[in-house]
C-alpha cells in the first residue's frame, strides 16, 4: 500500500467551496470525503480528475440567510435549508477555539443524531478531521465547518428506550438481539434517512442502544464493530438498495475511528453506543433473518490493487468503503474486510 498523500487535497477543497451539500438526485455530496479518501489511500494524482467527473451531479451552494447563535442552535437542528448558516456559526466557533476543542464539544452535542444523513454527517465529520490532523489550513478547517455543518442540518435521532445503562454483550453477541423490520411492514419510499421512520413503529427496536458493553478499551470495541458491520453487510447486502445502506455501518464507524484519537475519552464513549445504534437501524431496515456472516475463507490479496479497481470502477461508495476497509483491515487483518470490498465493487454500478 502507498503511504498518504495530502498534497491535492487544499486544491480540491478550494474547488468543492461552491457546492453544497446535496446532488441534483437528492442524496448527500461525497465530493469532499472522496477527495480526502483518495489522499489517505496514496492516489493524490486520481483526485482532481475524479472530482471533474463528478462535478456535474453537485448542486451549487445556498447563501446564508439567517445568524445561528450560540443560545439557541438546538433551534435550527435537522433544518436542511439553513446548511450555510450552519456552515458560518461553525466557522465562528473556530474563530474562537481550536479545532479539536470545537471536535470535541461538538462530537458531544451531535452523537445522538449519529444517524443523521444516513450518516454522512459523521463520515465527513471523520475525514475532515483526519485532513486536519494531517495539516491545518484555511481550506481544510473550511471543510471541517462544513463538514459539521452536513452534520447538523440534517440532524435525527433513533428511537430509544430513554436513559440507557450500559450493556452486558459484545456487538458480535448482541447484533442477534436487534429487532429487525418484518418485510411485509417495509416501505423504502425515499432515501436511506426516510426508511430509519420505520424503526418508528418498531417500539422492540428501541433497546438496541443499550445492548452492549462500552465499559472497555475503546479502540478493541471500535475494532470489533466495525468487523461486525463488516459482517453484517456480507449476510444482508443481496441488493443494490441494501448494499448502499449497510456500507454505512461500516464506514460511519471507521469515521468515529478517525476521530476518536482527536477528542476526549468521554466524548469517543459516547459517541460508540450512538454508532453501533446507527448500525442496528441499517441491518434493521435493510438486513436479513441472517444478522452477520461468521464463516468467511482466509483470503490475501494486495492493496494497491483494490484500490486500483475501486478508483477504475469511480463510484464514490466503491472509493470510500475500500479506503474505510483497507484502513481497519492494516490495523485488524480480518478477510471480511476484503470479502466486502470486492462484493460491493460487483454489486454496485460503475461510474
Amino acid at each position: 500500500m502507498r503511504v498518504p498523500s495530502y498534497t491535492p487535497l487544499d486544491e480540491a477543497l478550494e474547488t468543492l467551496t461552491p457546492f453544497g451539500i446535496e446532488l441534483r438526485n437528492g442524496n448527500s455530496n461525497h465530493a469532499p470525503m472522496v477527495a480526502e479518501a483518495l489522499c489517505a489511500l496514496g492516489r493524490p494524482e486520481a483526485v482532481m480528475p475524479w472530482i471533474a467527473r463528478y462535478r456535474e451531479r453537485m448542486l451549487p451552494r445556498p447563501g446564508v440567510d439567517a445568524r445561528i447563535h450560540r443560545e439557541n442552535w438546538r433551534f435550527a437542528l435537522g433544518e436542511r435549508a439553513r446548511f450555510a448558516d450552519w456552515s458560518a456559526f461553525f466557522a465562528e466557533e473556530l474563530q474562537e477555539a481550536p479545532w479539536r476543542q470545537v471536535l470535541d464539544c461538538w462530537m458531544d452535542r451531535l452523537a445522538p443524531g449519529f444517524c443523521a444523513a444516513a450518516t454522512h454527517g459523521v463520515i465527513r465529520v471523520g475525514h475532515a478531521v483526519r485532513g486536519l490532523a494531517d495539516c491545518e489550513t484555511p481550506q481544510r478547517l473550511h471543510e471541517f465547518a462544513d463538514a459539521f455543518a452536513s452534520w447538523a442540518a440534517t440532524y435525527r435521532e433513533l428511537p430509544t428506550c430513554g436513559h440507557t445503562a450500559n450493556g452486558m454483550m459484545r456487538p458480535s453477541q448482541a447484533i442477534a438481539r436487534v429487532a429487525v423490520v418484518p418485510p411485509d411492514r417495509r416501505n423504502y419510499a425515499g432515501n436511506i434517512t426516510a426508511s430509519f421512520a420505520m424503526l418508528d413503529d418498531l417500539p422492540e427496536f428501541a433497546t438496541s442502544v443499550g445492548l452492549i458493553d462500552t465499559s472497555g478499551d475503546l479502540s478493541p470495541l471500535v475494532a470489533e464493530l466495525t468487523e461486525v458491520f463488516a459482517r453484517v453487510y456480507l449476510a444482508n447486502a443481496h441488493d443494490i438498495r441494501a448494499t448502499i445502506a449497510i456500507i454505512h455501518g461500516v464506514t460511519s464507524i471507521a469515521a468515529l475511528g478517525n476521530i476518536g484519537p482527536q477528542v476526549s475519552e468521554q466524548t469517543a464513549r459516547a459517541a460508540v453506543r450512538y454508532a453501533w445504534q446507527s448500525g442496528c437501524a441499517l441491518y434493521a431496515c435493510f438486513g436479513g433473518d441472517t444478522a452477520m456472516l461468521e464463516d468467511i475463507e482466509p483470503r490475501e490479496q494486495d492493496g494497491d490493487e483494490l484500490v486500483d479497481r475501486a478508483i477504475e470502477h469511480g463510484d464514490e461508495h466503491v472509493i470510500k468503503f475500500t479506503e474505510a476497509c483497507l484502513h481497519r483491515y492494516a490495523l485488524g487483518a480480518s478477510s471480511a474486510y476484503l470479502a466486502a470490498v470486492d462484493h460491493a465493487r460487483d454489486m454496485i454500478p460503475r461510474r
